[in-house]
């Protein structure tokens, strides 16, 4: 083999070597980036410590180990829903059916297990009543798409349509509106709880397999030639999580333990966290979010990602209208209604979701309906409270969080780093 004319004499170049960051230059730089409008997480986290602080003053109540448990049975719902409103705002749309369409998935599952009625078994019933979730976010999706018509339009339709649904499959199958759950494995669901060995299980699984993927993450770095978190770092972040899984552990278990519905919603956010991080699926929904136009132009089928995340959004309200049903173990004219619809997306929200798309994580889910669940829980236990109050402190934290979006997003804007 011949080697080109004119570079028989030119020396080879040598690697440049990739020079990783010390530790108090990534606490630098993180630094920097705080201060440049990248705000991360910081401002959810500042506000839990703030509530439970406040709370905790005004009833002694709020962090017993009792009312710890209640309070996670209570968001898990609200948080696999607003995993769906996550998606869906990551692509700058908007999904304001996802309450009724959590009561029509909730009330189809528990008319198909009455032993009055069909009384299927609940392992193909639950996988049925899904798939009618994922086929409504479709249906929408397409209309949205296909036909050019606002999300918010084609989604206020659903609220009011899919309200109209309940109503009707309620009504016409019971003279008192109540339907009762008669299955005792879809009643566990949410009423279940892990005994207290299960409970370290899956605490320790929990902090090893984010290690893992931290690690993981770091060695995929090391080999792309990309600079790589130091190690102390990680080591730190897992120390961390270890002792906020110790903690939540120890606390449910010396009450009723560690509720089933935590391993379901850990479950989700692992797999749709990998998802939307770790695929080509994930990083169309974050391009279409950032700039639709570019994405296309890129070759990415917008239209089809968009109709996923919709039929995404509508599966995982049925989802959350499963473990709702299950821990009130019945379903009721009024079944997805109320606050369900805004508190979903402001979880999603305030948990550090952008509303003008492309920014957020689905651990955003998380945060947020902890957030939301935690201060209904507080301000319940305030005696003598009036219940309008809750409705002012959520409206104010939500605005709080939009603010704080919009003037990191300026504030990055300026600095240069977005």
């Amino acid at each position: 083999m011949t080697t080109p004319p004119g570079l028989e004499d030119r020396p080879l170049e040598p690697m440049t070597e990739v020079s990783n960051p010390t530790v108090r230059e990534y606490l630098d730089e993180y630094w920097t980036r705080v201060k440049a409008g990248d705000l991360g997480s910081l401002p959810i986290i500042g506000g839990l410590i703030v509530v439970a602080i406040i709370f905790a003053t005004q009833s002694p109540v709020f962090l017993s180990a009792a009312n710890f448990v209640n309070l996670t049975r209570q968001t898990g719902a609200l948080v696999i829903i607003a995993i769906g409103v996550v998606f869906v705002l990551l692509i700058a749309e908007i999904d304001l059916s996802v309450g009724f369409v959590s009561a029509v998935v909730g009330v189809s599952m528990t008319l198909l297990l009455r032993e009055s009625g069909p009384d299927w078994a609940w392992w193909f019933v639950i996988p049925l009543v899904l798939s009618l979730g994922a086929a409504i976010g479709f249906l929408q999706g397409f209309i949205v798409t296909k036909a050019d018509v606002p999300s918010f339009v084609v989604t206020l339709a659903g609220f009011l349509g899919w309200s109209g649904v309940v109503l009707i499959l309620t009504t016409e199958f019971t003279d008192s509106g109540t339907i009762l759950i008669q299955d005792n494995v879809v009643i566990g669901i949410a009423n279940a709880f892990l005994t207290d060995f299960w409970g370290w299980v899956l605490a320790i699984v929990a902090v090893a397999s984010f290690a893992g993927l931290q690690m993981a993450r770091r060695l995929a770095r090391s080999r792309a030639g990309l600079p790589v978190k130091p190690i102390l770092i990680i080591i730190l972040q897992v120390a961390a999580l270890g002792a906020v899984a110790a903690f939540v552990v120890a606390v449910a278990n010396s009450d009723r333990g560690v509720p089933m519905v935590a391993l379901l919603v850990l479950f989700l956010l692992v797999f749709w966290s990998f998802i939307a991080s770790r695929t080509r699926f994930g990083r169309h929904i974050y391009a279409i979010g950032g700039n639709p136009e570019a994405a296309r132009r890129a070759g990415i089928n917008v239209d089809r990602v968009r109709i996923a995340v919709f039929m995404i959004c509508s599966f995982m309200a049925g989802v959350g209208g499963i473990v709702l049903a299950s821990r009130l173990r019945s379903v009721d004219p009024a079944a997805g209604g109320g606050n369900l619809l805004l508190n979903a997306i402001a979880a999603a929200v305030i948990g550090g979701t952008s509303l003008f798309g492309g920014r957020g994580k689905v651990v955003s889910a998380l945060l947020g309906a902890v957030v939301i669940a935690s201060l209904d829980n507080g301000l319940g236990l305030i005696p003598n409270l009036p219940s309008g109050v809750k409705f002012v402190v959520t409206a104010l934290v939500l605005l709080a969080a939009v603010l704080v979006d919009s003037f990191s997003r300026r504030a990055q804007r300026a600095s240069g780093i977005a």
